[in-house]
């Protein structure tokens, strides 16, 4: 009964109710219906997964320490998850939404995230976490605007609004896993969207989005595809860098950006052009043919079309790692910073563990594999933070299967296993992602921001650490590795908790690509980590289990 009054009270609003309980931080409640549906984003019917009908899924507008709670109505006809991608959950691993840390929702039930998007401002998004099913939808935008208090280094835009690009497959979601079952790549997409679309450009598009001569305007940029790097550019206008995956940045100026797959950038643009149409483009990088998607931008007095001249991208990734060296943190910013110990002296902290991790691709059984460090992931049937909070980690995976060191030279053997990282509470550590392969790789951290201090090629030593850039590395949770190089990032794992490291390309981890990270708090406090929720889906060996003793203070 109390579960069907709670279920009834956050079904009576299904966008967005405000409640503020006993003086906490505001409360909003939203109630999501996932069912599959027929989309045409590239002209073919397919099959798409639709969050309240809409493809892509609602766009969460919410602010610092703000209270999420999501009742998510599982309607497809397998099970799923969803995760938030950049949403630090601090202390609360529990709601990450990845099947290293939770049951997936059943078809025909629900479940009920809450979460606090706590001390943290900036631009992300969400997706599903299970099967292929990012590749048929169910992604939207999750944006944390900065508390009122806290001054923003810039003046209030006309607007805000979130571009979500990414590449995108024409085959169903069922039949790209199968794909991946049987051993074979998903090979190349087969176009780009913007926001789930992409114009026509033969006149009858309607205009993405809308600006007023004269006015500046915030475009939160996400690339939510599956593989492909993508090149993001406006038609005739310059773009001004302001924050980058929570960290507001020195405010340059792109003509256009590059955005890695998971990544998310804030950039200004001033509608300062002759009134028409324009395009906002983006198109892949670092393969041989090119694919566009566009939308179209128009001024509100707009007299006339888009030119058919795009203007064009840039070649090579030489050209996107000499980008990268020019973001920086604004340190003069004020903003959100939850880990204030490092915030503005990382480069002197001492570094107390190493990890170097070099990803490989192999033949395991006659089918294709990734792995790390020799060990390819996969999830086993309870959830590794539910077997390690039971007491019953030995009985399902094993800590440490991988070497500090990375891979040895010439190492071929390929270990198909749960690949779990034991971490101590509060040290400070540096990994280094060395990738031996000639494709580009982007990495993903949940339940932190790392300080991306360097991106070089060749291959790591600790000589290298001469390059880091120790003062204003901006504080972000994704980062991009080119082919032939490695990339340096430090963090202090102050989040206890079960946290996913993983390829943000959805092949390379529904392949092994991935490990997590277990960072236990030796005291077993509240104050360091949330007990299980009530409503904590159970399954695999902890199914039956009685509940271990809750932390206390």
């Amino acid at each position: 009964m109390a579960r069907l009054m709670f279920t009834a009270l956050l079904c009576l609003s299904a966008a967005a109710m405000m409640a503020t309980v006993r003086g906490e931080d505001p409360y909003f409640f939203f109630t999501w219906n996932v069912t599959y549906g027929t989309i045409s984003p590239l002209g073919v019917p397919q099959q798409g997964i639709l969050i309240n009908g809409q493809f892509p899924g609602p766009n969460i507008n919410s602010t610092s320490n703000n209270n999420l709670v999501i009742n998510v109505f599982n309607n497809l006809d397998e099970p799923f998850l969803l995760h938030w991608s950049g949403i630090q959950h601090r202390k609360n691993s529990w709601q990450d939404g990845l099947l290293g840390t939770n049951c997936p929702i059943q078809p025909g039930t629900n479940f009920t995230y809450h979460f606090q998007v706590k001390d943290q401002i900036g631009s992300f998004f969400y997706y599903p976490s299970t099967a292929m099913h990012r590749a048929a939808g169910g992604f939207g935008g999750l944006r944390i605007n900065s508390r009122l208090l806290i001054p923003v280094p810039y003046a209030d835009p006309e607007d805000d609004y979130t571009v979500l690009i990414g590449d995108w497959y024409t085959k169903s979601h069922t039949t790209l896993k199968q794909y991946l079952d049987s051993g074979r790549s998903i090979a190349r997409p087969d176009g780009v969207l913007i926001n789930g679309k992409t114009a026509k450009g033969d006149g009858t598009d309607e205009p993405l989005f809308t600006m007023k001569p004269g006015k500046t305007y915030k475009y939160r940029v996400c690339n939510v595809g599956l593989k492909s790097s993508l090149n993001f550019r406006f038609q005739g206008h310059t773009m001004k860098l302001v924050e980058m995956e929570g960290s507001h940045t020195v405010q340059n100026d792109y003509q256009s950006l590059d955005v890695h797959v998971g990544q998310c950038f804030s950039v200004l643009v001033t509608a300062n052009q002759e009134s028409k149409d324009y395009y906002m483009v983006a198109s892949t990088r670092f393969i041989k043919n090119v694919l566009v998607g566009k939308g179209i931008v128009r001024y509100t007095d707009g007299k006339g079309p888009a030119s058919p001249e795009i203007p064009e991208a840039p070649v090579g990734w030489a050209w996107s790692l000499n980008q990268f060296r020019t973001f920086r943190w604004n340190l003069t910013a004020s903003a959100a910073r939850p880990n204030p110990q490092g915030s503005y002296h990382y480069g002197s902290i001492n570094i107390t563990r190493t990890i170097k991790l070099v990803n490989s691709a192999s033949k395991v059984d006659g089918k294709l594999r990734y792995a790390i460090n020799g060990v390819s992931h996969v999830d086993p049937e309870t959830p590794l933070k539910l077997a390690e909070y039971f007491g019953i980690a030995d009985k399902v995976f094993k800590y440490d299967t991988i070497s500090d060191e990375g891979l040895a030279e010439g190492a071929t053997t390929v270990t198909v296993a749960p690949n779990v990282v034991n971490a101590t509470f509060r040290d400070f550590i540096e990994i280094i992602f060395e990738n031996h392969e000639k494709s580009l790789q982007s990495w993903h951290l949940d339940g932190y921001s790392f300080f991306a201090v360097a991106i070089e090629p060749g291959r790591w030593s600790p000589e290298k650490r001469a390059n880091y850039n120790l003062l204003d590395a901006v504080s972000r949770h994704t980062i991009q590795v080119f082919p032939k190089s490695w990339a340096a990032i430090l963090l202090t794992f102050d989040n206890a908790g079960m946290w996913n490291l993983r390829s943000e390309l959805t092949e390379n981890r529904y392949l092994g690509s991935q490990l997590y990270i277990s960072v236990l708090s030796p005291a077993r406090s509240l104050r360091d980590e949330y007990n299980i929720p009530d409503n904590t889906l159970l399954c695999g060996l902890v199914k039956d289990m009685p509940m271990p003793k809750p932390y206390t203070i």
